[in-house]
C-alpha cells in the first residue's frame, strides 16, 4: 500500500490551519473539497476523490482512484452517494468548490450530502492558499532555478531563419529535459495555454480572447493564443513567457529576445518595464493595497509617454501582476478594482510589458515572494533584451 499524505505532519497541519481560519472567518463547518489543485494542496497528489476537513481540523480522504492508496485518513467510495455512510455527521454549513464544479456535480452532491445551500469553499481555499507556507516557497523557487536555466539557453537554440513556433518547440524541449511537467493549472474562467507564449514581432499585437498584454494568433482558431508560424526577422523582439511548473508549484518569468537591433523606443519601453518592477517592489510593503500597485505602474508609463503600449496597443490588460503557486492567477491580483492587501508569504508574478508596433512585445515578468523585509525575487536570469545572434 502507498500512503496517501505525500506531506510532512507539521506541513499538513499548517495548510489545514490556514484552511480551518478561512473556514471560520466565513462561518463554514466543513468543506469537501474535489478541485485537484485544492487536494494537491492538502495532500501532496492528485487522485480521484475528495477531501473533507471541518472547522476542527478534522481530515478525511474519500479515494475512488488509484486503488491502494493508504493512511488513517483514507476511505474507499465508488460514488458520492456513499459519503454519508463514510463521514462523520454532516454540520448544516458544509462547503463545495462552487467555481469549479459543473452544475450537474453540485446539484448531484448537494442531494448525496442532504445539504440545501452549500458555501463556496473555492473563495475559501484562494484566501487560504495565498499565503504560502516555506515548503512551498522552497518548491517555487526550486521552479525558478530550473527556469532560469532553461532562459539562459535560448540564445543557443535559435538558427537563422527560425519562425517563431520553431523556437518554441525547441525551448519547450529544453523545458521538458530540464523536467518540466508541462501543465499549467490556471485559476478561474476558461483559459486555455500550451506550455507559454513565444511571441514575435507584429504577433504581440494580434488581439486575444484572454485578458493578456499580447496573446499573439496562435497557430489555429481553437488555440487562439501564442506563436503563429511568424520568421523571426531583424529589428524583431521574441518575448518568451513560458511554463516555470517543475514541482508542481510553478514559478512566471518572462525575458525578451532580439534579432539585431531594435528601435529606441522599445529599449526605452523595456527599461521602464524594468523601472516599474523596482518601484513596485519597494513600494508593495505589507498593508499596501494591490491597486495602488496598478495606479502608480500606469503613472509611471505615462511619465515615460509611453501608456498607449502599456500592457498592449490594440488592446489592452487591465492588470498588472497576480498571484501563483499550484495554479496562475492565484490571490492577489494586481488590478485597478482590486480589494486584495500585500501580506507577507504572497508570491505574486509582476509582468509590466509593452507592445511597440512593428517591433514587438517588451517587458520582463519576475516571481516574488513578499517577506516583511522586502520583496524576494525568485527569477534570477537577466532582465536586458538579449540578442539571439
Amino acid at each position: 500500500m502507498n500512503k496517501l499524505i505525500l506531506l510532512s505532519d507539521s506541513e499538513q497541519q499548517l495548510r489545514v490551519a490556514r484552511v480551518t481560519e478561512c473556514m471560520r472567518a466565513e462561518g463554514v463547518e466543513a468543506v469537501l473539497l474535489a478541485d485537484n489543485a485544492s487536494k494537491y494542496y492538502i495532500t501532496g497528489r492528485v487522485f480521484s476523490g475528495y477531501v473533507y476537513i471541518t472547522a476542527d481540523g478534522y481530515v478525511a480522504c474519500a479515494v475512488q482512484r488509484p486503488v491502494e492508496l493508504d493512511g488513517p485518513e483514507v476511505v474507499y467510495i465508488h460514488k458520492p452517494e456513499e459519503l454519508p455512510g463514510v463521514l462523520p455527521a454532516l454540520p448544516a454549513r458544509v462547503g463545495l468548490e462552487l467555481d469549479t464544479m459543473s452544475w450537474s456535480s453540485v446539484a448531484r452532491m448537494v442531494k448525496a450530502l442532504g445539504i440545501e445551500a452549500p458555501a463556496n469553499a473555492s473563495a475559501i481555499m484562494r484566501v487560504a492558499r495565498s499565503i504560502k507556507t516555506q515548503a512551498e516557497i522552497d518548491l517555487i523557487a526550486a521552479s525558478g532555478v530550473r527556469q532560469e536555466r532553461v532562459y539562459r539557453r535560448i540564445p543557443h537554440l535559435y538558427t537563422e531563419g527560425m519562425t517563431d513556433i520553431e523556437l518554441q518547440v525547441e525551448i519547450e524541449r529544453a523545458s521538458r529535459l530540464e523536467g518540466c511537467l508541462g501543465q499549467f493549472r490556471i485559476s478561474g474562467d476558461s483559459m486555455e495555454l500550451f506550455m507559454g507564449n513565444i511571441i514575435a514581432g507584429d504577433n504581440a499585437d494580434a488581439p486575444s480572447p484572454y485578458d493578456f498584454a499580447m496573446g499573439g494568433a496562435g497557430m489555429h482558431p481553437s488555440l487562439p493564443v501564442g506563436a503563429n508560424g511568424s520568421e523571426i526577422k531583424p529589428g524583431n523582439t521574441v518575448m518568451v513567457d513560458v511554463n516555470g511548473n517543475y514541482t508542481g508549484y510553478m514559478t512566471d518569468m518572462t525575458r525578451v529576445f532580439s534579432l539585431g537591433e531594435i528601435a529606441p523606443e522599445a529599449v526605452k519601453a523595456h527599461e521602464c518595464s524594468r523601472r516599474i518592477h523596482r518601484e513596485l517592489c519597494a513600494m508593495g510593503v505589507p498593508g499596501c493595497q494591490a491597486k495602488d500597485l496598478y495606479e502608480r505602474a500606469v503613472a509611471i508609463a505615462d511619465e515615460e509617454g509611453l501608456k498607449d503600449y502599456f500592457m498592449g496597443h490594440r488592446q489592452h490588460a487591465r492588470f498588472i501582476g497576480h498571484g501563483l503557486g499550484i495554479e496562475i492567477n492565484e490571490l492577489p491580483v494586481i488590478a485597478p478594482r482590486s480589494r486584495d492587501i500585500i501580506t507577507p508569504g504572497q508570491v505574486i508574478a509582476l509582468e509590466p510589458k509593452f507592445v511597440i508596433p512593428h517591433v514587438g512585445a517588451v517587458g520582463i515578468e519576475n516571481t516574488y515572494h513578499v517577506t516583511a523585509d522586502g520583496w524576494k525575487c525568485l527569477t534570477n536570469s537577466p532582465e536586458e533584451i538579449i540578442a539571439l545572434r
